[in-house]
């Protein structure tokens, strides 16, 4: 069963994110995922696993649902579904309040800030993401 922590991103919807249909351009989803990731792993790592480490993207699969407008309260829910080797994936839910705009699934490779290599997390900084998960081991 999965414990992590839900991470809540508010989005800013940009005059540039609208297309010639007059909603919220699909690109601009992509961004706003990357952000909202970015933002979980700062909001829960210590702050020296952010300074050894980065993320790149590996592969994004979104389910577009319903179109967001320039004036839209949008928030993702970020999710750590599970971390293996140096990888991460997450599921991020993109709304309107109730409404599912968007639903995403991805892959993050972590590497290392000095040599861009591949890097595996330690334990107690995965574990910031899970803590469900530690206090079912006690």
């Amino acid at each position: 069963m999965n414990h992590a922590i839900p991470h809540q991103f508010s989005i800013g919807i940009d005059p540039a994110d609208i297309d010639f249909m007059g909603h919220v351009n699909n690109a601009s989803y992509l961004k706003w995922v990357q952000a909202a990731v970015v933002d979980h792993w700062r909001a829960l790592a210590p702050a020296e696993a952010i300074n050894q480490h980065l993320w790149v993207a590996i592969k994004h699969e979104i389910t577009y649902r319903k179109p967001a407008f320039l004036e839209d309260d949008v928030i993702a829910t970020v999710l750590l579904e599970k971390v293996q080797g140096a990888r991460a994936f997450y599921e991020t839910v993109i709304r309107r309040g109730e409404e599912v705009l968007a639903e995403v699934k991805s892959s993050w490779c972590c590497l290392d800030a000095s040599t861009l290599r591949p890097a595996r997390l330690a334990r107690d900084v995965i574990q910031r993401f899970f803590p469900a998960e530690e206090a079912d081991k006690r």
